[in-house]
């Protein structure tokens, strides 16, 4: 095995992940990258000249806990245990809870946003208990804060990975595996092109890495990304419901399914 680190991020073929993913390459780490799109993971590394020099590439759907441990399985096979493991992979859709159709949307978003980010984890916890050392990142948003009208998936799935990660924390604690909770605001990539409202203070996905990076390895164990939105976590708990209600009135929702 090398001596170089090595990073172990879901998501990587495109958007937050990829960029993390860019970042961490050019730092000399090595990369274990997780997606659907094996193929397309597999060019981007080849279009830098890092395919052939300890990275590796694992085709594999988050929401499917059976191909993460599968995943997991050949990277401690092939590239060993890793130093730091970032579950990122997540969906995005507009939610209208009066379609039926949209209960399936709900279902798959916390297959992929929430349980996705323990069948990342649970690999990797045994060993890394037993080496003393490691470092967990799950990948939430500003939007698991407070729900946000059309967007009920994606809020509650954000609030579930908040906790969830929270909750990880306190049971590692005193292990020497260490979790940290990252909450991006809006990020320009993919998953926000689409967006019909206001995004404030947008990051491109480039310097959201190099902030997420940083955050990681300050041992923090959370994070609002970029630190203007982290003001705002902090004041619309604080808003009176309807308040709240009135300033999202008028909001244009998320696109849905199909839209």
């Amino acid at each position: 095995m090398s001596d170089r680190p090595l990073v172990f991020i879901t998501g990587a073929s495109s958007g937050i992940g990829q960029a993390l993913a860019a970042h961490y390459l050019r730092a000399g780490w090595r990369l274990a990258l997780v997606a659907r799109r094996g193929p397309a993971m597999q060019s981007w590394l080849h279009a830098r000249g890092a395919h052939a020099h300890g990275h590796g590439v694992y085709a594999a759907d988050v929401a499917e806990p059976g191909a993460m441990a599968a995943a997991a399985r050949e990277c401690l096979k092939r590239q060993g245990l890793p130093d730091v493991v970032i579950a990122n992979a997540g969906i995005s859709i507009g939610m209208d809870t009066g379609s039926a159709r949209d209960l399936d949307v709900l279902a798959r978003t916390l297959a992929t946003n929430v349980t996705g980010l323990a069948a990342t984890f649970q690999p990797f916890i045994a060993p890394m208990r037993q080496r003393g050392r490691g470092r967990l990142v799950a990948v939430a948003s500003v939007a698991g804060v407070r729900g946000l009208p059309g967007q009920a998936a994606y809020c509650a799935s954000k609030a579930a990975a908040i906790s969830y990660g929270e909750s990880l924390r306190s049971e590692l604690a005193g292990s020497g595996v260490s979790v940290l909770t990252l909450c991006p605001g809006f990020i320009a990539t993919p998953l926000t092109a689409r967006n019909r409202y206001p995004m404030p203070f947008l990051l491109t996905a480039d310097e959201f890495a190099r902030r997420a990076a940083r955050a990681i390895a300050s041992r923090a164990a959370y994070r609002v990304i970029p630190w203007p939105m982290a003001l705002v976590a902090r004041a619309l708990p604080l808003l009176p419901d309807g308040l709240f209600d009135r300033l999202l009135a008028r909001q244009p929702r998320k696109l849905r399914e199909g839209e």
